[in-house]
């Protein structure tokens, strides 16, 4: 399983290049020593538990699923845990087994990974210690220990300080402050991490489910947890309740696209075609892959739709798919094109000649008879060679390495792209991206945004009051204070202003905050943000100057 190869192949589908630009995904600055995808795969293994408590086994098992989450927002690509458990099976090794040095590297070289991050970590009298190194696979040379302790209920603390380290012993011109990880995981109860990750590695599905049940049940609105609980739904035919539990993570999370391809094929499971469809079709719009184009397709046919055009895309994309090739035949065959459908039912069985169907479907197509109405084919769904009713196929397995390593370097394309652009004009597509990240509350994300903003055009004055909301957020208020200052003398403007204006407020500073909230509505009296604050000073009895 190439990781690097998968990922190069996958940008040169034809049909998929147009659309990298129009993709909204994180932005990556990278230094040039990391610069290329070959050079930022990343596998972070299960930490060693040195504390003899086996109830705290699970501890280690949550460090590849914090260090992944602020890696990725770090723009490298990480390497989940199900690759992760495909090379241990690879290698004949079981899932819970903890590589020496040599078994590491050859798990690092199976996955193609560039930095393997291995640690440990100890607990006592209620304090957590922890130590990692970071594994250079090409030169075999194994980082000095990073270390990091607090309490053990303040474990995100300690684990996003170790992402942070290792982003830095990574790539040392990474300049996402260490504040802005300490404050990611805001929101998530220790309790519902911890159901989460024993929910994920429960050995049974009723265990699993009531794991995660948990996890929810104290975080109702925990992205992470709910796509685990709809995909163990979904394992157990539970096509309703998952497609319930899929459509609770917002559209703008992270896992929006895995939530939506799986809620495309609950309600297939169910005959929901137009749900399906309109599922399948907000995922092929954020990220094309062939086989959601693919599933789209398929499901718009259900309803008796053409989707000869869909199926030439997923086609076109990955020629050597022989499903896609069969699938598009049976379409141009639906539609009366006995040339065509001709020309793709020899195509699959080239790739696959003992593909049955495809012999029996080009004994039809031969005949010069249409099929019968696909709704009519769909009712009775038979293969039977007395009465062959040809289906297009679906594709039931959602491939998160593909879905993640084009993610991935579409961010590399949309980098790429933008660094053709004059300086201001790459902090404004950069500052602007970073906004839609604070929108989404994604704050590490935002920060890289406004970072590269202010590399491409020091002087752009929305760039730092970007960052001044970013360390506002993290709760360092005396750097936020300096980038808000620094913004306004670049040029005064409102966010900038009301980020001094939170400050004096949270200082107990009224009359500052109130002249702050003055100069902000000077430049715009109908501000929105500007006069909310107005109304959050009177309410305290201060007027505006």
């Amino acid at each position: 399983m190439k990781k690097r190869l998968q990922v190069r192949s996958i940008l040169r589908r034809s049909w998929l290049l147009p659309l990298i630009l129009l993709c909204s995904n994180p932005g990556i600055s990278q230094s040039s020593e990391t610069s290329d995808a070959g050079g930022r795969v990343v596998l972070v293994l299960p930490f060693d538990n040195r504390s003899g408590q086996a109830a705290l086994a699970w501890v280690g098992d949550s460090f590849p699923d914090t260090l992944n989450q602020r890696l990725t927002s770090a723009g490298f690509l990480t390497i989940a845990r199900e690759d992760r458990q495909y090379a241990l099976d690879h290698l004949g090794l079981p899932i819970d087994f903890r590589p020496s040095r040599a078994t590491t590297i050859r798990i690092a070289q199976n996955l193609d990974a560039d930095f393997v991050i291995v640690g440990s970590y100890n607990v006592a009298n209620g304090r957590i210690a922890v130590q990692a190194q970071v594994l250079e696979v090409k030169n075999l040379k194994l980082s000095a220990p990073l270390q990091d302790s607090s309490e053990l209920n303040r474990l995100f603390d300690v684990e996003n300080a170790i992402a942070w380290k290792a982003a830095r012993q990574i790539d040392p011109h990474f300049n996402v402050a260490q504040q802005t990880f300490l404050a990611a995981s805001g929101g998530v109860q220790l309790s519902a991490f911890e159901n989460y990750i024993r929910g994920t590695d429960a050995p049974t599905s009723q265990e699993r489910i009531k794991r995660l049940q948990a996890a929810i049940a104290a975080n109702p609105n925990y992205p992470a947890a709910l796509l685990a609980l709809g995909k163990a739904q979904y394992s157990e035919r539970e096509y309703d309740q998952a497609a319930v539990t899929f459509a609770k993570i917002p559209q703008t999370d992270r896992r929006a696209l895995e939530a939506g391809f799986y809620i495309g094929l609950s309600r297939f499971n169910t005959a929901k075609y137009a749900e399906a469809e309109s599922a399948f079709a907000f995922v092929a719009s954020r990220l094309p892959l062939p086989e959601v184009v693919n599933n789209q397709a398929v499901a718009s046919s259900r309803q008796g739709h053409n989707a000869v055009p869909l199926f030439q895309r997923a086609s076109t994309a990955d020629p050597n798919d022989p499903d896609y090739h069969y699938n598009l035949a049976v379409a141009l065959f639906r539609q009366g094109d006995f040339a065509g459908a001709k020309r793709e039912v020899d195509l699959t069985l080239k790739l696959r000649p003992a593909d049955s169907e495809a012999a029996q479907l080009k004994t039809s197509i031969n005949s010069g008879q249409k099929p019968p109405a696909v709704a009519a084919a769909a009712a009775t769904d038979t293969t039977a060679s007395s009465d062959f009713d040809p289906l297009e196929r679906i594709r039931r397995t959602y491939s998160e390495a593909s879905f993640r390593q084009a993610a991935f370097q579409l961010d590399q394309m949309r980098a790429m792209r933008l660094a053709t652009l004059p300086p201001a004009e790459q902090a404004a597509k950069y500052t602007q991206q970073g906004h839609e990240y604070l929108t989404q509350g994604l704050v590490p994300e935002a920060e890289q945004e406004f970072q590269t903003a202010i590399a491409a055009d020091a002087a752009s004055a929305e760039a730092h009051a970007g960052l001044a909301q970013v360390r506002e957020r993290s709760g360092n208020s005396a750097d936020a204070r300096a980038e808000a200052q620094s913004s306004i003398m670049l040029h005064p403007n409102i966010p900038a202003y009301l980020v001094l204006a939170r400050l004096d407020l949270q200082a107990n500073d009224a009359s500052a905050s109130a002249r702050d909230v003055s100069k902000a509505l000077q430049l715009d009296p109908k501000d929105s943000s500007a006069q909310g604050m107005r109304q959050a000073l009177q309410a305290r009895g201060q007027s505006l100057p």
